[in-house]
């Protein structure tokens, strides 16, 4: 499990230097995104995940793992949409939007630590193309939920999606990274 814990930070080290490095080059524009839109872009590199898998060739010359990173960090901008509503400018500074990604960060590790204990690992053992499935199934999930503006009867919420996105983005990461 110290490997996981470890992979799974290093990992995350490299979403948040890229998510670092977009919030110096374009501020925090993406605080107009209401979380429906959010969950759209994420359906959008998760489509490209899945096509990429079936065809086997990318024709603009980007493979999955940059996808799976936007997944990462997307689902943590809805984190933060859900905590803090969208607004209609770039109202966060950037200490403050590193803030909150190290926030929902330490939460998805956190989640991910709970669950692998309980599922000792299992993640281990499967393919990443099921990592791509499962994150298209959270996001129809989402999408429906979105569609009910939340009023649901038995389902977590919003929030634990993007959770399980950003977890399931982790460990695709962490195969393509460091290997079966």
């Amino acid at each position: 499990m110290n490997d996981t814990n470890q992979q799974f930070q290093q990992v995350m080290t490299v979403c948040r230097d890229l998510f670092a490095k977009k919030l110096h080059d374009y501020g925090a524009a993406w605080r107009i995104m209401r979380p429906s839109s959010v969950t759209d872009q994420i359906l959008i590199k998760a489509n490209r995940i899945r096509s990429l898998e079936i065809k086997g060739v990318s024709l603009v010359g980007e493979g999955i793992r940059p996808e799976f990173i936007g997944i990462v960090n997307y689902g943590i901008i809805g984190l933060i949409q859900l905590e803090l509503g969208y607004c209609d400018r770039d109202d966060l500074s950037t200490d403050r939007a590193l803030e909150l990604y190290d926030k929902y960060a330490k939460a998805a590790l956190d989640l991910m630590i709970a669950k692998n204990h309980d599922y000792d690992e299992a993640w281990r053992s499967m393919r990443i193309t099921s990592y791509t499935d499962l994150i298209l199934m959270k996001i129809y999930r989402t999408k429906q939920i979105e569609s009910l503006s939340g009023q649901t009867l038995v389902s977590e919420g919003i929030d634990a999606n993007y959770m399980d996105m950003i977890n399931y983005s982790v460990f695709a990461l962490i195969k393509l990274d460091y290997g079966e």
